[in-house]
């Protein structure tokens, strides 16, 4: 069994400031991409529906399409990784990721954006996890991996705050360089990868592919997105909303009964029977869960109710990208005296403080009143993106970080589908104008104070004892390592 201190660092330290960080900064650069893409887009969406006519309903679905692609095959995508190779699915992804974005921007009609839009979820829940594995796998376990992890969660957060500034500005030269751009930008990051980037030499997962149990989880997951998508307009069919989702738990219920059939499981049923990696991917569903909701509620606050364009939106909230700075720089120094857990917690319950700092919310708030909030959210953010990525694949064997990261992901990717339907339906049912905003606020609040109990049940265990290492326990016992340590 390969440990996690191979890689590049590892067998030659003393050019880890050459091909190593390298590496990172290849990898770095995607998953910057990921995030910089869904928010620019979303900046750009009033455009898009007055130059193409898309009714609210199709407009909608440009922003699911991408969630549903992405949720759907995340497990998959992770499991795909670990048995076919970190790097060759990273860039193979990577591609398709290039080609649909371009698709995106010539496309002269509804259907075409959404399907654009699906197949680059998709594209992104195969890269994600596949380029986290490649991360971790080329930093040795310690100081070297938490530097790593800092800056990679780091470039992954601020690219969604600094993707609302890009936004704004792409889209007054014209909506379609909101896809263009990023054609630009993943050409540049596909040929670096391609020199930079090789698979570390370890052990790659033997056995089949469990074709019947990813039917079953992808169609689970893709009807569950679906149904969690549809909650956002709560009269709008409810029969087929709670169909979606019940037909959805069937399928994860028949995917469960699969996998533990199988003699080479998509995912290893043990995996999920770790506590610690169970509280990692709560804290990730709340944390997303809580910060999409307010985003949705605070852009609908200064565009559609102060009248703010999209560059006065995306300069408000830049403040949130300090986490671009702080995240790689402050927060491993942090976990390396402190620990995942007590970091994390702290992160959580900032971002807890700032969506409470915004309940009394009035039509008449300068920004100067907003500002301790989105400072404090983007410290949160800072202190929290990365111990989760840290914490995700820490005590879990090399060969299965693809589909541990592909658990986190999926954990995020549900966490956003259902902050936004949860605002959403709250918003509708409180009426409109200042009222509704402000009961609507109560659920990022709600979600973010759950999160922090999560994660503090975490900071309950003792980091001392007799538990053997992880790499030692026993491929069918739960692991024994505290990834919150």
């Amino acid at each position: 069994m390969s440990n996690s201190t191979g890689g590049i660092a590892a067998r030659h330290p003393a050019r880890m400031a050459g091909r190593a960080w390298g590496v990172l900064l290849v990898l770095c650069g995607a998953i910057f991409l990921e995030g910089i893409d869904v928010a620019m887009l979303n900046v750009a969406l009033p455009s898009i529906r007055a130059d193409l006519g898309l009714s609210t309903g199709t407009l909608s679905g440009v922003v699911s399409a991408y969630v549903l692609g992405y949720g759907g095959f995340m497990l998959l995508g992770g499991r795909a990784a670990d048995l076919l190779g970190h790097r060759r699915m990273f860039l193979l992804w990577l591609a398709v990721f290039l080609v649909f974005s371009g698709l995106g921007g010539f496309t002269t009609h509804g259907w075409m954006l959404l399907a654009a839009r699906f197949v680059t979820g998709v594209a992104a829940a195969f890269m994600a996890p596949a380029g986290l594995a490649l991360v971790t796998s080329n930093f040795p376990e310690g100081p070297m991996r938490t530097k790593a992890l800092g800056v990679y969660a780091g470039t992954a957060a601020g690219g969604f705050s600094l993707g609302l500034v890009a936004g704004g500005v792409l889209t007054a030269f014209g909506w379609r360089w909101v896809f263009f751009a990023p054609v630009i930008l993943s050409a540049l990051i596909l040929g670096a990868a391609l020199v930079l980037v090789r698979d570390t030499g370890g052990e790659r997962l033997s056995g089949g592919f469990d074709l019947a149990g990813a039917f079953a989880v992808t169609g689970a997951m893709l009807l569950l997105v679906y149904g969690m998508v549809r909650l956002e307009h709560p009269g709008d069919g409810p029969g087929l909303t709670a169909g979606a989702i019940a037909a959805g738990l069937a399928l994860l219920g028949l995917f469960v009964a699969i996998e533990r059939r199988s003699s080479s499981p998509l995912v290893r049923l043990g995996i999920l029977r770790t506590t610690p990696l169970v509280r990692v991917n709560a804290a990730a569903l709340l944390f997303l869960f809580a910060f999409a909701g307010f985003q949705f509620l605070i852009t609908l606050y200064l565009q559609e109710w102060r009248g703010w364009n999209t560059m006065q939106t995306g300069l408000a909230m830049l403040v949130i990208g300090i986490d671009t700075v702080l995240a790689p720089t402050l927060t491993p120094r942090l976990v390396n005296r402190f620990g995942n857990a007590r970091v994390l917690f702290g992160g959580i319950v900032l971002a807890a403080v700032a969506y409470a700092l915004f309940l009394p919310v009035g039509m008449d708030w300068t920004y100067t009143a907003m500002l301790p909030a989105l400072l404090l959210l983007g410290l949160s953010f800072s202190l929290a993106y990365g111990p989760l990525t840290m914490a995700a694949t820490e005590g879990v064997d090399e060969d299965e970080h693809g589909l541990a990261g592909g658990l986190l992901y999926t954990a995020m990717q549900f966490g956003t589908a259902l902050g936004l339907s949860a605002v959403t339906a709250v918003g509708v049912a409180a009426g409109s104008g200042p009222d509704a905003l402000r009961t609507a606020l109560v659920v990022p609040v709600a979600a973010a104070v759950l999160g922090a109990v999560v994660v503090a049940f975490g900071l309950r265990t003792p980091t001392g004892g007799s538990s053997a290492p992880a790499q030692e326990a026993p491929r069918a016992q739960p692991l024994q390592r505290d990834v919150t340590h």
